[in-house]
C-alpha cells in the first residue's frame, strides 16, 4: 500500500472563485451498513473532522478503481462500486491547500459494497466508525459530506449532477 502526506485543506466559497484553478477529479467511498441506517465515516489526520473515505483520482486509473483503492488505503476495507450517486462540481468552490495549490473540486460518489479486508486506521485516519444517518448533524462533519449521504438515501435510479 502506497500512502500520501495529508495536507491541510480549506474550502472557499465565492461567486465562480473556481475559474482558473485547475480541476481535481476525487472520489467519495459509501459503505453503509446492511439495513442503511448507518454509514461508515473517518476522522481525518489532518483537521480532526468526520468525512467520507475518499481522495484524488490518480493518473492511469478509472473513477472505481480510485474508489476501491482509497477505501483499501483508508478504512483497510476491500470494496465494489454498486451505484454512482452522483458528481459534484460547483465552479463556486475551490479548495486550498497548506502549500497555496488551488483546485475546483470535481467529485464522483459513489456507494459500494465490502466484499472484505478488516476496519484499520491509517496514516490519514485517526479513527471510523458506522453513525447512524439521522444523528449526523452532531457530528463535525466536513463540507458536503452530509448532502452526499442525503443523495444516496433518496430513492432515486439516476445519479445527482450538483
Amino acid at each position: 500500500m502506497i500512502y500520501r502526506r495529508v495536507e491541510l485543506a480549506r474550502f472557499i466559497y465565492g461567486d465562480r472563485i473556481g475559474s482558473g484553478s485547475p480541476l481535481r477529479p476525487s472520489v467519495t467511498v459509501m459503505v453503509f451498513d446492511e439495513e442503511r441506517p448507518k454509514v461508515l465515516l473517518t476522522r481525518r489526520t489532518d483537521n480532526g473532522r468526520w468525512c467520507l473515505p475518499g481522495g484524488g483520482i490518480d493518473s492511469g486509473e478509472s473513477a472505481a478503481e480510485a474508489c476501491e483503492r482509497e477505501a483499501l488505503e483508508e478504512t483497510g476495507l476491500v470494496v465494489q462500486v454498486t451505484k454512482l450517486v452522483g458528481v459534484y462540481s460547483s465552479p463556486d468552490v475551490v479548495i486550498e491547500y497548506a502549500d497555496g495549490n488551488r483546485y475546483q473540486p470535481l467529485t464522483m460518489a459513489f456507494e459500494t459494497s465490502v466484499l472484505g479486508g478488516e476496519l484499520q486506521l491509517s496514516p490519514e485516519t485517526t479513527a471510523f466508525g458506522y453513525f447512524a444517518v439521522d444523528a449526523l448533524d452532531r457530528i463535525d462533519l466536513m463540507e458536503h459530506t452530509q448532502e452526499r449521504i442525503d443523495d444516496a438515501l433518496t430513492d432515486v435510479e439516476a445519479a445527482f449532477i450538483r
